[in-house]
């Protein structure tokens, strides 16, 4: 019986989570600045960006059950061999996420957005977007931003910023979300806040 082939994750596995850790923590703390990740991915599951793959190639583990909704269930394999992390059961269990930018449901704020004592046991949400530009113009601001920032991305569904504020509105709690499109990927910490221009 033949078996499918295994599709490689990075091309370098320690360089290129070194490099896809610091561009993280870059875009972390210059919220909508767009990072891409080159060549560092070898190749990913059919229905994931290359963006997509090289955060969660970085940042999850073995302890950290990632959610994926209905469109990612091909990547469950790839996901547990490479990282070795578990799925959820539940978002409302998970670490991370990853989430159409067209879906509804679950919202930012259905997922765990931590508590006074442990802020950092809320999920990051890992967003699929048809592309970081070229659309509806999003103004940012807040912390890592000197005066605003405009952000742009296409994809997503039309409630999907006023849920946004909604999370941003439960500061210090509330989920990070990471948008992705292709190659590109860009942060917006819970303590940015977010307005449609126009």
């Amino acid at each position: 019986m033949a078996v499918a082939p295994l599709i490689p994750g990075f091309a370098d596995p320690i360089l290129g989570s070194q490099s896809i850790f610091r561009d993280m923590l870059d875009a972390m703390a210059h919220p909508g600045t767009i990072r891409h990740v080159d060549d560092l991915i070898c190749g990913t599951p059919e229905s994931l960006p290359r963006a997509a793959a090289a955060c969660l190639l970085t940042l999850v583990d073995y302890d950290t059950p990632v959610w994926l909704s209905s469109e990612f269930a091909d990547i469950q394999k790839w996901l547990a061999f490479h990282t070795g992390a578990p799925l959820a059961v539940s978002h409302r269990n998970a670490r991370f996420a990853v989430v159409s930018g067209q879906s509804y449901a679950p919202a930012l704020t259905d997922f765990p957005l931590g508590d006074d004592r442990y802020p950092d046991l809320s999920a990051t949400v890992i967003v699929i977007c048809t592309s970081l530009e070229g659309g509806r113009p999003i103004r940012l601001t807040g912390p890592g931003i000197e005066i605003e920032s405009l952000i742009a991305p296409q994809g997503l569904h039309d409630r999907f910023w006023a849920i946004h504020r909604d999370n941003n509105a439960q500061f210090p709690l509330g989920c990070d979300v990471i948008l992705v499109a292709g190659a590109q990927f860009l942060a917006l910490p819970r303590s940015v806040r977010s307005v449609e221009v126009g």
